[in-house]
């Protein structure tokens, strides 16, 4: 099985940063898209950042400029970075990987269990 754990979360003030990070186990052959979705509440999940196998990111029009996604793919992690934080930021955030495991017979889906980033003074 392929188990995807997420640290970094937290309390922090408006114009504050926090950093996610994401790691990946199991017997994992191949990582294809990374990602951080977020749900705030009442709200819909949402997706924040992506990023491919080749480098390519992409971002939700309101944190660009704001937030960088970055991958270590010797390490099956992914990190977030999210700086000039905003009261509406404040989401439970979920990270996202599609990955080939070791007998598997295609990419499937995976999620953290999700972490909590609140901004508020």
């Amino acid at each position: 099985q392929v188990q995807l754990v997420e640290s970094g979360g937290g309390l922090v003030q408006p114009g504050g940063s926090l950093r996610l990070s994401c790691a990946a186990s199991g017997s994992i052959l191949s990582i294809n898209t990374m990602g951080w979705y977020r749900q705030g509440p009442g709200k819909p999940r949402e997706l924040v950042a992506g990023v491919d196998n080749g480098g390519t990111r992409n971002y939700v029009d309101s944190v660009k400029g704001r937030f960088t996604i970055s991958r270590d793919n010797a390490k099956n992690t992914v990190h977030l970075q999210m700086n000039s934080l905003q009261p509406e930021d404040t989401a439970v955030y979920y990270c996202y990987m599609k990955a080939f495991r070791n007998g598997g017979s295609r990419y499937a889906d995976y999620w953290g269990q999700g972490t909590q980033v609140t901004v508020s003074s």
